[in-house]
């Protein structure tokens, strides 16, 4: 299944303008019990992510605006066309602008 990105951030944006969380995602490869899987999330200016686990490995993909990825002392500020591995601790993710990112996650195999 083909997935366009570029149309996919528009709806996820539009979705989040109308969220009082002013956030939204949708899983674009992989489901809740899979090893590997890629979710587009699209934050509004000034929403985020709170602190949370990282996983055993995952990146962080900006297709459009502005992040900051925050860290355990320490924060990267991301833009369209950045890609970070997110570091094993801690972490959360703001949004400068009005963004949407490609998250993708390897989950521990058991």
């Amino acid at each position: 299944m083909i997935t366009n990105l570029t149309a996919l951030q528009e709806q996820l944006l539009s979705k989040a303008r109308s969220t009082n969380a002013q956030r939204a995602a949708e899983t674009v490869y992989g489901g809740r019990d899979a090893v590997l899987r890629q979710t587009a999330m699209a934050l509004l200016a000034g929403a985020e992510l709170p602190e949370h686990e990282s996983p055993p490995e995952a990146t962080l993909q900006v297709l459009v605006g502005s992040v900051q990825l925050n860290g355990q002392d320490r924060h990267w500020q991301l833009t369209a066309g950045d890609v970070i591995p997110i570091p094993p601790e801690r972490h959360s993710v703001r949004a400068e602008q009005d963004s949407v990112f490609l998250l993708t996650v390897r989950r521990s195999v058991e």
